[in-house]
């Protein structure tokens, strides 16, 4: 299999100016580059640029996928929308971890499959996970506890780590947090045990008629200067740092309840974890062995009566046996063996079992020089 590397970065706050395209232009000649991403794949060759310095300088979101089985995913913020010592609660290992430069937080997500060799194309893998950006900034920390995970299932935390608050919804996933436990390979049974530790999202309705009595909190020219904000802003800042600051101030029952809820340990949910898999499987099997014995009993009786609609002709089907036989084709020996099928399992039914047998020999004798029927017999069991 040849090499295949996927590069895709993409900015999102704010469009690439002029210089920043022809800057990265010098870097490739035939990359797709626009306003708002740079685009290029790899057959042969490497990347000439320094992914930890384009994060830093010109965008918000990075992925890359190679077919010896490393995925990556980069997400940067304002430090005012996620602090630094809040990723690193999350994110502390090889596999994801959080590092900031210039009031901007930078996200780091590596998945890694010894395996490789797998068929993988980069395109829309980031357009399906970049939602994930845009919940992490207004408060939703179940993208970092999926790093959580991640460093769990790879090794990166010792069996006594504990895990850090359990945010709420995280057996409620949306579709960008589907699709990214699906690109770092989470595992779903690890994503499950931890989830239900994990309250519900909150009502959407009910959240609006606190945000309405918080709004109401505030002086006149505050109130103003926020909604000038919110209707001369050029991008989603003002709104998501409104958000964030509700949820800072106002969500304090969620905080508690994420606070207070008994915190286990990185070994207790990969146990967790192997026992559901172990059930799973069990019950698969199960489910299995039952489906099969219902085709088996449907088989059965269907034989029964395909044997009962037959009995009584065996005369006639020995005759219709050496008929197609002597046509020696192909096709005919398929329906003679089918026949005499038949035919033993009715010999079986009235206890002529022997009789069948003397009878089959013969015709074996009598058409040694055809191999290929002859082989057909063999592998009907006859």
């Amino acid at each position: 299999m040849s090499e295949y590397q996927y590069y895709e970065f993409q900015a999102i706050d704010r469009p690439l100016t002029e210089k920043e395209i022809r800057e990265l232009r010098s870097y490739s000649t035939r990359a797709r580059i626009t306003p708002t991403s740079f685009v290029n794949d790899y057959s042969w060759g490497n990347f000439r640029g320094d992914e930890d310095a384009w994060m830093e300088k010109y965008f918000d979101a990075f992925l890359y996928l190679a077919n010896w089985g490393t995925r990556v995913l980069r997400l940067r913020l304002p430090s005012r929308l996620l602090d630094l010592e809040t990723a690193h609660l999350y994110c502390s290992g090889e596999r994801a971890f959080a590092r900031e430069k210039s009031d901007k937080v930078i996200l780091t997500f590596v998945s890694e499959d010894e395996q490789g060799g797998e068929w993988v194309d980069g395109e829309d893998s980031l357009s399906s996970i970049i939602s994930v950006r845009a919940e992490l900034a207004r408060g939703d920390m179940r993208c970092l506890y999926l790093g959580w995970l991640l460093c769990a299932q790879s090794g990166d935390l010792d069996d006594d780590d504990v895990e850090p608050p359990v945010p709420p919804g995280l057996g409620q996933l949306s579709a960008s947090l589907d699709s990214l436990v699906a690109f770092l390979r989470i595992d779903t049974d690890l994503l499950h045990v931890a989830a239900r530790a994990s309250q519900p999202m909150g009502d959407a309705r009910q959240k609006q008629e606190e945000i309405r009595k918080w709004v109401g909190k505030f002086q006149a020219d505050e109130k103003d200067n926020m909604l000038a904000r919110l209707i001369a802003a050029e991008d989603l800042a003002p709104a998501t740092e409104l958000l964030s600051r509700f949820i800072r101030e106002c969500d304090q029952e969620g905080q508690r309840t994420a606070e207070q809820t008994r915190r286990r340990s990185a070994g207790e949910l990969l146990r967790s974890a192997e026992e559901l898999t172990e059930e799973r499987r069990l019950l698969a099997a199960k489910k299995a062995t039952e489906e099969k014995a219902r085709r088996e009993r449907e088989a059965a009786i269907l034989r029964a009566k395909h044997l009962n609609e037959i009995a009584g002709r065996e005369p006639g089907l020995w005759n219709e046996v050496e008929n197609l036989i002597s046509t020696k084709q192909p096709k005919s020996y398929d329906s003679a063996v089918k026949l005499l099928v038949d035919l033993r399992d009715l010999a079986a039914r009235k206890g002529k079992a022997d009789e069948f047998r003397a009878r089959l020999d013969a015709i074996c004798v009598a058409q040694a020089r055809k191999p290929s029927f002859i082989e057909r017999l063999r592998k009907a069991g006859l």
